[in-house]
């Protein structure tokens, strides 16, 4: 291959590589945008809670003892009838219990007790794990969840499409005969400096926008299904034999509890070995998961039915202390106990990566990074429109030209192919995409055909 053949070949594929992460990059923005957004918002969700709802969740810790379980829920109950279906001890001494009711409109109700004297504070709409109303639309806004089975699916795409802009910006940020690339903002103004303002964030947060990602992609419907299945399967998540044998029901654990491990989500929950008798009072219950040593911060959800269990479970910000104890709701027998160690190697990397991901495993520390990285994303979002915007001719997409002898270079099917295989929704996209341009392609040779 000659000196000539070669710069032809790495001009083809440079240009087809600038096109595509144009056309992606433009395509997902507004998508990256709400990711970006809802999800800074939702690093701070536990501090933003004890500010907005700081009466609801502090009390003043008192001199006596604290009341019973069966206390508290009973001062719960007498406020807002219903039934019972979860109650969360205090976290520390200033904080106030929560009682889970489900009324007679078919609305669950988080109510607010303060431990010492039985007092309700006041209720909030249960908004599950988020913990109040106003993070349960950020989190649901965060999963695009309020346009359906449609938005899991474009948040899924535009995750596994994020990784590739990274890989392809940094493609096209690579030296190129004497260009390099900038590595701080040396332009001034106008277009030059959103251009510079682009490749230097991307190039300093990239790792950290791939790794957000990738740990979000386990709970998507197609990625994250697929790799939950196969983690199963090859009992490097949860393994056979999880439930030891315990008769199971056709309730996932994730329809019991807010929050539990994402590899046991799917698990059926056990079920009490006789349907019978009275069950085990709820003090009793609170003793047994607490010699366990199971940490503070946990809750505990109502058997469903007569055959159902109670169920405690804890996801604190120290992952290690996760916990999942399920018991027989009559004799109160411990029918299975797990932690973050019992998980198999890519249930345990997993909950590791969604626990970073959600700024738990660090504090504060892991916050303001993950921060930054959201920060980041949104100036890409805005730095690529800007230029975009820029530079688009009047009427006209804008986006860099595809050469009237274009091919596909080797180097990119191989990628994109390998790409699609591992982001399936990636290579769906791809292909949309690619009959697209190809559609351009035989329009633009007909154009300069002679006639």
């Amino acid at each position: 291959m000659t000196e000539q053949t070669k710069r032809g070949a790495s001009s083809a594929l440079y240009r087809a590589v600038w096109r595509w992460h144009f056309v992606a990059g433009l395509l997902i923005l507004p998508f990256v945008a709400i990711l970006a957004v809802t999800g800074g918002i939702y690093l701070f969700k536990d501090e933003i809670n004890d500010v907005a709802y700081g009466p609801l969740r502090f009390v003043t810790p008192g001199e006596t003892a604290r009341l019973s379980p069966s206390e508290i829920t009973a001062a719960a109950l007498a406020s807002h009838p219903g039934t019972l279906k979860a109650y969360g001890p205090p976290a520390a001494a200033n904080r106030s219990a929560e009682v889970k009711i489900l009324g007679a409109d078919g609305l669950k109700d988080t109510i607010y007790v303060n431990p010492y004297d039985g007092a309700v504070l006041g209720s909030l709409w249960d908004g599950g794990a988020a913990g109040s109303p106003a993070m349960f639309v950020v989190r649901k806004l965060h999963s695009l969840e309020y346009v359906g089975w449609l938005g899991n699916r474009l948040i899924e795409a535009a995750a596994g499409w994020m990784v590739l802009l990274v890989g392809t910006g940094i493609f096209l940020w690579l030296p190129r005969g004497r260009q390099t690339g900038t590595v701080s903002i040396k332009a001034k103004r106008g277009r030059p400096w959103w251009r510079d303002l682009h490749a230097v964030t991307g190039l300093y947060t990239g790792l950290f926008i791939v790794f957000l990602a990738m740990t979000g992609l386990p709970w998507s419907s197609v990625w994250g299904g697929k790799f939950y299945d196969y983690a199963y399967q090859l009992g490097l998540g949860m393994p056979d034999g999880y439930w030891s044998n315990t008769p199971v029901s056709t309730v996932p654990v994730a329809d019991a509890v807010d929050r539990a491990p994402w590899i046991m989500e799917k698990q059926p929950m056990p079920l009490s070995g006789v349907a019978e008798g009275v069950p085990q009072a709820l003090d009793n219950v609170v003793a047994t998961v607490e010699k366990l040593g199971i940490v503070p911060g946990y809750a505990i959800s109502m058997p469903n039915g007569p055959e159902g269990v109670f169920t405690a479970s804890v996801y604190p910000d120290d992952i290690t202390d996760e916990r999942v104890i399920h018991l027989d709701q009559y004799t109160g027998k411990v029918l299975y106990d797990a932690g973050l160690n019992d998980l198999g190697a890519l249930g345990w990397a997993a909950e590791w990566g969604i626990s970073i991901h959600m700024g738990q495993a660090w504090g504060l520390a892991n916050q303001i990074v993950l921060l930054l990285a959201c920060v980041a994303m949104v100036t890409l979002c805005v730095s690529a429109a800007v230029m975009w915007w820029k530079r688009r001719p009047a009427g006209s997409l804008g986006a860099p030209q595809v050469p009237v002898d274009w091919r596909i270079p080797r180097t990119l099917l191989l990628i994109a192919v390998a790409a699609g295989l591992f982001f399936p929704l990636v290579g769906l996209s791809m292909l949309g995409l690619a009959v697209i341009e190809f559609g351009i392609y035989l329009a633009k040779r007909n154009r300069i055909q002679p006639t």
